[in-house]
């Protein structure tokens, strides 16, 4: 039964972030800028400056941004495209959850 019930409360919040979708456009460009940031840091590292210990750090602080930035585009991404078919198909076969949203 405890099973049951953590699989229902799964559902309902993967349903409510795909409802939210100025959060996870939000989501989405942030991680798309953090992504830039940290690739002009790497361009400016790679073309910009002499050999030394700076570049390599200002390089690693860039990746590490980059990488950052990537993985949560990836999830404001997600949460706009994946959630949304998932959203449409679950509420389409359980006609029992579409009473429990709540449309902003």
């Amino acid at each position: 039964m405890r099973r049951g019930n953590l699989k229902q409360r799964l559902r309902l919040r993967l349903i409510r972030r795909a409802d939210n979708v100025k959060q996870n456009l939000t989501i989405l460009l942030l991680g798309i800028g953090l992504f830039m940031i940290g690739f002009i840091a790497l361009a400016i590292a790679q073309f910009l400056l002499a050999q030394s210990l700076p570049r390599e750090i200002l390089a690693l602080v860039g990746l590490v941004i980059a990488i950052c930035g990537a993985i949560t585009a990836a999830f404001g991404y997600i949460s706009l495209s994946i959630l949304r078919i998932f959203r449409f198909l679950l509420t389409d076969s359980q006609p029992d959850l579409k009473s429990d949203q709540s449309h902003d």
